[in-house]
């Protein structure tokens, strides 16, 4: 029997991908339903080609949707496919919340909470690569999860509930995830001062977003993912620390307290974390091509620059204050990385932007265990770090 699959931002990396995994298994998974954002000529040739029964749009019109899939049926040869289909900004929480057996979060940003609370709430698998719905909604995410109903699809996450079933939980002593460091790797503060969005999004190894491989740039990916792994795993902030790994084979670590480290390793791809994402505990055949260890390679580790990038330092400070400090920390950077992307900011300016609105916020104003709550501190981090780097509500995103 074929496992059935939710796709939340098909037609983003994560997404994309996914369908990847499932077309070179489809004895395997089944999909019943896709929501993407605004391309939706990539949304509608996707339905034609996997034929789900729902579809949903965060863009446009039911009338434009529809006449897309229409139109793309017809030129795959596909007839008699009439799905039904949504379009607005609650599509993809409605669409999470539709029976099936595993949905894969691939949203970018603080707008993938709702549905990732439909997919916990619905009792499927939750494949999250979503981080940002996990690290706002912490306590909400937490409370509304069943025992190892979130599978991490994060690749240094996967990594490290790979890891763990090698010991159990009162043998952990630390855990490690290794960051490639980024385009600008070496660099001080002074020459920071001066690169482009062009080269913030040069990523060494992977091929990403906008707004994630802006992150990776500042490190301020990896603060998020140290969060992360403080939620997904309940292990305190103090113990988990990151480590420069620029050839990013090695995707994070576990140390136990018998002095073992257990490491998973793989190529600097998604596809080997999506696929055990989607087959979790289960592992699928051929996703990814294994290390070469006919071929000599060297494997470098380096100290984080907290000079330099400061925004690892500043996770882990708000990950162990909690609360909705985690919320303001996420929105305040995506309202810098925009600015930085439109020619507002400087580079420096996004993470110095985050630690200004952090001293501002007051966690005894925001209720952390409502999503109203959250996404009101969320609302106040936008509005915030719009005024301290000079811009107008409508740039904030609000």
């Amino acid at each position: 029997m074929s496992t059935r699959v939710t796709l939340l931002g098909s037609t983003g990396s994560i997404g994309t991908q996914g369908l990847q995994v499932i077309s070179a298994h489809p004895e395997r998974f089944e999909v019943v339903a896709i929501s993407g954002g605004s391309n939706l000529h990539l949304l509608a040739q996707q339905a034609a080609r996997y034929t789900p029964g729902l579809v949903a749009a965060a863009t446009g019109s039911v009338a434009e949707l529809g006449s897309a899939i229409a139109d793309a049926s017809r030129r795959a040869g596909v007839t008699g496919y009439a799905p039904e289909v949504l379009v607005g900004p609650d599509a993809a929480t409605e669409v999470a919340g539709a029976p099936t057996d595993v949905v894969l979060n691939g949203i970018t940003g603080a707008i993938g909470l709702r549905p990732t609370l439909a997919a916990l709430r619905s009792g499927a698998r939750l494949a999250l690569a979503n981080k940002e719905s996990l690290i706002i909604g912490g306590p909400l995410v937490r409370a509304a999860a069943a025992p190892e109903q979130i599978v991490p699809v994060d690749s240094e996450h996967s990594a490290i509930a790979q890891a763990l079933r090698s010991g159990r939980a009162d043998e952990v002593r630390k855990l490690v995830v290794t960051a490639s460091g980024g385009p600008f790797r070496g660099m001080d503060r002074s020459a920071l001062r001066e690169v482009t969005p062009a080269a913030a999004l040069n990523h060494p190894n992977f091929a990403m977003g906008r707004v994630i491989t802006t992150n990776s740039a500042t490190l301020v990916n990896k603060g998020l993912e140290l969060i992360e792994a403080h939620l997904l795993f309940d292990v305190p902030m103090a113990a988990i620390e990151a480590v420069v790994h620029p050839q990013q084979i090695i995707h994070s670590m576990v140390e136990f307290h018998d002095g073992a480290v257990i490491a998973q390793l793989g190529l600097p791809t998604m596809l080997a974390p999506i696929a055990l994402g989607l087959s979790w505990p289960e592992r699928l055949v051929d996703v990814e091509t294994p290390v070469d260890w006919t071929r000599a390679a060297d494997w470098r580790f380096e100290p984080l620059d907290d000079e330099a990038f400061p925004a690892v330092r500043l996770a882990q400070q708000v990950g162990a204050a909690g609360g909705t400090h985690p919320a303001v920390y996420n929105a305040a950077n995506e309202v810098g990385v925009d600015a930085f992307h439109e020619g507002a900011c400087g580079f420096l300016d996004i993470v110095d932007t985050i630690a200004a609105v952090l001293e501002r916020h007051d966690p005894a104003g925001f209720d952390a265990t409502s999503v109203d709550g959250v996404l009101e501190a969320d609302s106040w981090g936008r509005r915030e770090a719009a005024q301290v780097l000079g811009l107008s509500r409508s740039n904030s995103r609000e």
